[in-house]
């Protein structure tokens, strides 16, 4: 996620479907209820029993006709439901710019099919860009946060969507480091399951807001910091910490993505730290992990066998 690239107005058109595809689902969901009621009786019959009895027979059937009359369940009909207001600021920003977020049509699919069995739930993005109010609008009534290396680049795009949530933070690696950092990180320290604060791994992040390291993510996107050339920061400590806090949660699972897979970083700490073995999806330059927390099973390796 930078803020550098610029990309085809085709792949605006993609992303502007989505969200009305989105926008549809919604209103489907709270449109109809999961229980519809059974007709039980047709509501327009009528019946004139005075003719069959007396009057104190007729009273009776005639209380009794109200009370079925009454009792009779109608069909629900759809009820309206407002534009979710982060939906439809999505579509107005997505429609009134030329830049599109870097991902694919495909690649996005990967993550929006999580999102739509998920959401809403805990999502923590590496990096803020014009791709995250679309993650921010597809977690809709969840928790999106960015964590983003540029002040600078926070300021200016929150300054046009301030209902984005993005922590600064920093990271002392670069990326000609990334086979040194890669050797060091082979001994058990690195294969030890505990909250990245405290662990012994060189790999682990340990500056971030405390917030970060509080929550259970249910979804991580490893999508930052830049790693494009030797001096850049690198994802090396990125995609380790991400495996470790899904790793460490108290139960269930995380699905952790990584893009720009096609780089030797992002190929090999992805392979490395989230391991083959929970490897659910590729798709173009995005890896798709589903990484289960450790703490439930005692004894469990780091990577599956």
């Amino acid at each position: 996620m930078g803020s550098k690239t610029r990309f085809p107005v085709n792949t605006k058109v993609i992303l502007i479907s989505l969200l009305f595809l989105f926008l549809l689902l919604l209103i489907i969901r709270t449109s109809f209820p999961s229980n519809p009621q059974q007709v039980s009786a047709p509501s327009h019959i009528s019946l004139n029993t005075a003719s069959l009895s007396g009057p104190s027979e007729s009273s009776d059937a005639e209380k009794s006709m109200a009370s079925l009359s009454s009792s009779a369940a109608c069909p629900t009909l759809p009820t309206c439901a407002k534009t979710p207001p982060s939906l439809a600021n999505a579509i107005v920003y997505y429609a009134s710019t030329n830049i599109t977020p870097q991902q694919t049509f495909a690649e996005i699919s990967v993550s929006l099919r999580v999102l739509q069995r998920r959401s809403p739930c805990n999502f923590l993005v590496f990096g803020l860009g014009h791709d995250s109010l679309m993650w921010a609008t597809l977690n809709h009534g969840g928790r999106t946060l960015f964590l983003e290396e540029d002040k600078a680049w926070i300021e200016q795009i929150t300054e046009k969507l301030p209902n984005l949530e993005a922590f600064h933070v920093t990271y002392d690696t670069k990326v000609h480091q990334a086979e040194e950092l890669l050797k060091a990180a082979a001994g058990e320290d690195c294969r030890s399951i505990s909250d990245p604060r405290f662990s012994k791994c060189l790999l682990s992040h340990k500056g971030f807001p405390n917030e970060v390291y509080d929550v259970e993510w249910d979804l991580i996107m490893v999508d930052a910091p830049t790693g494009y050339h030797d001096e850049a920061p690198g994802r090396m400590t990125a995609i380790y910490t991400a495996g470790l806090m899904a790793r460490n949660r108290e139960s269930g699972e995380t699905d952790v993505f990584v893009h720009d897979v096609d780089r030797a970083v992002e190929d090999k700490f992805s392979k490395g730290f989230l391991c083959d073995g929970y490897l659910t999806e590729q798709e173009g330059r995005l890896r798709h992990f589903t990484v289960p927390s450790h703490r439930t099973r005692l004894g469990r390796p780091f990577c599956p066998p």
